[in-house]
């Protein structure tokens, strides 16, 4: 005997005399939390994240994939089993969260858990499953799951250690089976509370964003702020970007447009036309594209097409022999995965780092510059992120546009980012993209330049960005 401790105040409640009190390690044959997957945009390999475990059950719908590459990596005893308990881990109202894993559910017939999720086995022909879920999902665990956690106010951990020595009372094992079975009778009602609370915790978790994404909408259809007629109007503002534009091309920095600038302007006919002129400014063509505008701007507000008030590029091509290169100046590399839900884009430990050697530095990320996918899956087409803490060190790989305003001001960059965030923007990148494999939707350069953005007069572009701001940070404090 290495020890003999008293624990009575590890017990949460009183057990009939044939049951025993047990460390989970002792009555499971399998206690691990899942790995860092490498993901892929292929869907072939599951990897069961947090949002897989519901209280109504676990679903493989909201599971991303692994790299069809790593899949020979995973040992067989990490491979998920019927009746494997997914323990969420991590996180912030998801901690302690459980689910039964069922094959049945899913299509993919392999899965793995992530590093946020922790899988518990257990042994049928002593312990059923079921009765473990049972006591984990009761309110003596949930009630207080995140006490026993560490971390802080924004990201809790449960250790492994924790989980290993969390007591666990053991009825016998038909007793185990008389017990399932009874709460089997009433498991529609359990599972229909359980669904209920999901779309309650769903709900409660989108909502912030739901109403940021309201308030750019009302922002980019001139409804958010009042508008002040002494504001100088416009047109008067893409006048001077124009002219941002036309210095670059005199000094042979930019080519002038194919097939002409872009005017948009309103006919005595009350519709809206489009001038295309040359350098020279003859007019090309003049069309009327009344079709094309998706809703009703204020007086002293125009539309422009993007390609007027953007540089659009695409990111760093690079070969896989140039990442092993390695230098004392190494630049980081942004793809998809990097834009998030936050408004700048977020570093990841496994981002891809390349020698300076192979990047020019008109490719260098700068402040107020904004990036997006051009291949990604459709959920994330038209993400966005604008680029506040430029460090000289950054750029975005060859799936991600980077786009650069000519003209250079924080907060009309900040507009023009709230512009191609609202929901009126993410549905004509949408419905723009054309499907590129099995899994991807390609965004081309030409349809982006031709998306059409409402143009504030500058000092309404001030308020908005204010509003925006104000109105954010009470969300987020929510």
């Amino acid at each position: 005997m290495l020890s003999d401790e008293c624990i009575e105040n590890e017990i949460p409640f009183e057990i009939p005399e044939s049951w025993e009190w047990a460390r989970l390690e002792t009555v499971t044959t399998y206690i691990s939390r899942g790995k860092s997957p490498k993901y892929s945009l292929e869907k072939r390999y599951p990897v069961v994240a947090q949002k897989c475990n519901q209280w109504s059950g676990f679903s493989i719908e909201k599971a991303k994939f692994v790299d069809p590459t790593t899949v020979p990596s995973y040992s067989e005893e990490r491979l998920l089993r019927d009746g494997d308990l997914l323990w969420n881990s991590t996180g912030l109202g998801t901690l302690g969260r459980m689910a039964i894993y069922d094959s049945a559910k899913n299509k993919y017939g392999w899965a793995v858990a992530d590093s946020h999720v922790t899988v518990i086995r257990t042994d049928i022909a002593w312990f059923n499953y079921q009765f473990a879920y049972l006591y984990f999902a009761g309110p003596s665990v949930q009630s207080i799951i995140e006490d026993k956690a560490s971390g802080s106010t924004k990201q809790k951990e449960l250790a492994q250690s924790t989980v290993r020595d969390y007591p666990i009372p053991f009825p016998p094992l038909a007793e185990q089976h008389r017990i399932v079975s009874r709460v089997g009778e009433l498991l529609p009602l359990v599972e229909e509370y359980g669904r209920l609370e999901d779309a309650r915790r769903e709900l409660d978790s989108s909502l912030p964003d739901r109403l940021r994404k309201s308030v750019l909408q009302e922002a980019v259809e001139g409804r958010l702020v009042p508008q002040d007629p002494a504001d100088e109007p416009a047109s008067v503002l893409l006048d001077r970007i124009r002219e941002e534009r036309r210095k670059l091309i005199a000094e042979g920095k930019l080519k002038f447009p194919k097939g002409g600038e872009s005017i948009i302007y309103r006919a005595s006919d009350g519709a809206r036309y489009e001038k295309r002129v040359d350098a020279k400014g003859r007019v090309l063509s003049d069309e009327c594209i009344e079709d094309e505008i998706p809703f009703e701007i204020p007086d002293g507000w125009e539309w422009a097409r993007l390609s007027e008030v953007f540089l659009l590029r695409s990111g760093l091509g690079y070969s896989k022999s140039d990442l092993g290169v390695k230098s004392n100046h190494m630049i980081r590399v942004l793809r998809g995965g990097n834009i998030s839900d936050g408004t700048s884009p977020v570093l990841k430990d496994d981002d891809v780092m390349i020698s300076s050697e192979f990047v020019s530095d008109d490719l260098i990320l700068q402040n107020g510059q904004i990036i997006t996918p051009s291949v990604t899956s459709l959920e994330n087409v038209g993400k966005a992120a604008i680029v506040t803490n430029a460090d000289k060190t950054t750029v975005c790989g060859g799936f991600v546009f980077f786009l650069t305003p000519y003209l250079t001001s924080n907060v009309h960059s900040e507009y023009l980012y709230g512009y191609l965030e609202s929901p009126a923007h993410i549905a004509f990148c949408k419905a723009s993209v054309k499907k590129s494999g099995q899994a991807f939707y390609n965004l081309s350069k030409a349809s982006l330049n031709s998306a059409l953005i409402a143009v504030p007069p500058l000092a309404e572009q001030h308020c908005i960005v204010a509003k925006v701001n104000e109105i954010s940070k009470l969300l987020t404090n929510q």
